[in-house]
């Protein structure tokens, strides 16, 4: 069984000398609820089909499965939402853990937020000194809302 543990947050800079290496990021939604996501995804030239559920605190099952690229486009067309999350990810070491931190584009332009992955929820980590408040547990930074209510409309409101 599959789980993942991560905690969300802001990012107050970009440390542009401290990137390993980034991909671009193109993702859709075909199902998107607060108890289950399937997500298709393509990072760089490779694609996967994502299936995401059942949260409970910081933790949840997740399955992640490679794809053909046919089978992707396929899904990008006729089964996800038409607005998709475009967003370039950077991989940024700190102490004993890798940081994803994601600069959003399109509607959510403007938004970065980075991620890390732990062993369980009460493992310890040092924040980064780029790194802003936690919003972990605040709904509209998950990306399957970012694409109902994308950055662009929070700041006109």
């Amino acid at each position: 069984m599959a789980i993942e543990i991560e905690r969300k947050f802001l990012v107050k800079n970009i440390p542009e000398d401290k990137i390993k290496y980034s991909h671009s990021i193109k993702q859709g939604y075909i199902v998107s609820d607060k108890n289950k996501v399937i997500r298709v995804r393509q990072k760089n030239d490779d694609y996967f089909i994502t299936i995401k559920g059942n949260k409970i605190g910081i933790t949840r099952f997740e399955f992640e499965y490679p794809i053909p690229k046919s089978d992707a486009n396929e899904l990008f067309n006729n089964f996800c939402d038409l607005v998709l999350i475009e967003k370039t990810r950077h991989y940024i070491d700190h102490e004993s853990h890798t940081w994803e931190l994601d600069v959003f584009h399109g509607d959510n332009k403007g938004l970065i937020v980075a991620e890390i992955e732990l062993e369980s929820e009460n493992e310890k980590f040092t924040l980064p000194d780029w790194v802003g408040n936690e919003v972990t547990s605040d709904a509209k930074y998950y990306n399957m809302n970012l694409i109902k209510n994308p950055y662009k409309k929070w700041l006109q409101d």
